[in-house]
């Protein structure tokens, strides 16, 4: 029986008058990964930010790991919010690595912080994943010598560090250079083959059709069409997502 990792019932969010998710329901289950596509401006991202508690929602519904984020527009207290927190990870599509830190310390920092993992313990799990992105002679540099590729895998790094239920992903190709977008999707690829649950708001889309088990496309705050990959990619059966992947 699957396992339901993310439920969103109902989402909306508004900033004043202007209503940017309108009634947007869907679920991920374990081990799935759900790819989100549509136009700049439809939603994708505030929807992200709603699940991992950048933005608040103006009403909805948005349970994680069977724990209720928010019912009806009401949050659980902060303590559980903190705690449900931790059950996801977000990639940004612009790093948001600090920039006076090592790679180490950007990725042991929250480790010790947030999980209360010893210096040691951090620094192992820090060194082990550097390895899997292929950075292992990168713990001293800082941000600001690597490449943007570079850069977007130490903050993989540093979210897999927290052992995340699910792995947001926010156009995390966007800022990159076409040569350096294949090493990030070829990480991502990696992940899905381990079975990492995974939400990827993305713009490539033949990556979105070979790599994700499902697809949801938004335009205007709402969920247009949602469905298999392959099927929704190759054979989308509304007008609105007809005309979005002529682009393409």
């Amino acid at each position: 029986m699957s396992e339901t990792i993310v439920k969103v019932e109902n989402l909306s969010k508004s900033f004043g008058k202007l209503e940017v998710i309108k009634d947007v329901s869907f679920s991920v289950e374990k081990g799935q990964v759900l790819g989100i596509i549509g136009p700049s401006g439809s939603g994708k991202s505030t929807m992200m930010r709603c699940i991992n508690q950048l933005e608040t929602v103006s009403g909805g519904t948005i349970e994680i790991c069977g724990e209720t984020l928010v019912k009806d527009g009401v949050y659980a207290e902060k303590k559980k919010l903190r705690e449900i927190g931790l059950h996801s990870g977000l990639v940004f599509q612009n790093f948001n690595l600090f920039p006076h830190f090592s790679v180490l310390k950007n990725i042991t920092e929250a480790q010790i912080h947030v999980l209360k993992r010893s210096k040691i313990e951090a620094e192992e799990v820090a060194r082990k994943l550097l390895g899997k992105m292929g950075l292992q002679d990168k713990e001293a540099s800082y941000p600001c010598e690597l490449s943007g590729g570079q850069q977007q895998r130490v903050s993989i790094a540093r979210a897999l560090a927290l052992n995340p239920d699910i792995l947001f992903f926010d156009e995390p190709t966007s800022a990159l250079d076409p040569e350096l977008t294949g090493e990030i999707l070829k990480v991502i690829r990696e992940l899905a083959d381990e079975k990492m649950t995974m939400v990827v708001v993305t713009h490539e889309m033949a990556f979105a059709r070979d790599l994700c088990d499902t697809i949801i496309f938004m335009d205007g705050g709402v969920i247009v069409e949602q469905g298999k990959a392959t099927n929704l990619i190759n054979n989308p059966q509304n007008e609105r997502t007809k005309a979005f992947l002529s682009k393409y």
